[in-house]
């Protein structure tokens, strides 16, 4: 019995570990798909089981906004920040240059 109790664990973390692997490195088409499908199938679970604000989340990531690969705005640097917003065009940049030849070694 305890066999067949080991086998069942390990076929489960492996296939835990196979959707985890086909959700980050998959299309966002699918993942948005699996998160329609998931929260749909909860939602439908019973109440006793108290699966329905995971259904909620689940439905609001699959209809929400697809982030950018910082997790912020998805503009990945198109625009320009709040910071050079304020800066006027014509000012000098924010930058310091120093020549290689006047940076000192510490010994």
């Amino acid at each position: 019995m305890n066999s067949v109790l080991d086998n069942s664990l390990v076929g489960l973390a492996l296939l835990a570990s196979a959707g985890y692997a086909v959700m980050k490195l998959g299309p966002r088409s699918l993942r948005r798909g699996v998160l329609a499908t998931l929260s749909r199938l909860f939602a439908q679970a019973p109440a006793a089981l108290g699966l329905r604000r995971i259904s909620e989340r689940l439905g609001a990531a699959s209809a929400g906004k697809v982030q950018g690969a910082c997790g912020g705005c998805d503009t990945c640097g198109s625009e320009q920040s709040p910071a050079q917003q304020a800066v006027p065009q014509n000012s000098a940049p924010g930058e310091v240059r120093v020549p290689v030849a006047k940076i000192g070694r510490r010994l």
